[in-house]
């Protein structure tokens, strides 16, 4: 089965940057698109930036010039840079594999960031 491990997480203070990475393993057939998402407490998931299999990406508006999506094909990893942090970034980052009709999800990182 398909397994997406989630890893980079941490605290870090407001104006860092951290990177998070998403490894996929298992059988992994056209994949269309890895977004990130995230979510803060008590508030809904959103997605934050997708990668598609063409390679063209899109930035939620709030991420738009500091955060960066990228991916490594032959590690079949995905990453997510992400710079000049602030404490509205602080949620739980999930990463998600597209594969119509299937959707894989992680467990989730933990990125806090402190003012």
């Amino acid at each position: 089965q398909v397994q997406l491990v989630e890893s980079g997480g941490g605290l870090v203070q407001a104006g860092g940057s951290l990177t998070l990475s998403c490894a996929a393993s298992g059988p992994i057939v056209n994949i269309n698109a890895m977004p990130w998402y995230r979510q803060a407490p008590e508030s809904q998931r959103e997605l934050v930036a997708t990668i598609r299999s063409i390679g063209t990406t899109n930035y939620a508006d709030s991420v738009k010039g500091r955060f960066t999506i990228s991916r490594d094909d032959a590690k079949n990893t995905v990453y997510l840079q992400m710079n000049s942090l602030k404490s509205e970034d602080t949620a739980v980052y999930y990463c998600n594999l597209l594969a119509y009709p299937s959707s894989y999800w992680g467990q989730g990182t933990q990125v806090t960031v402190s003012s």
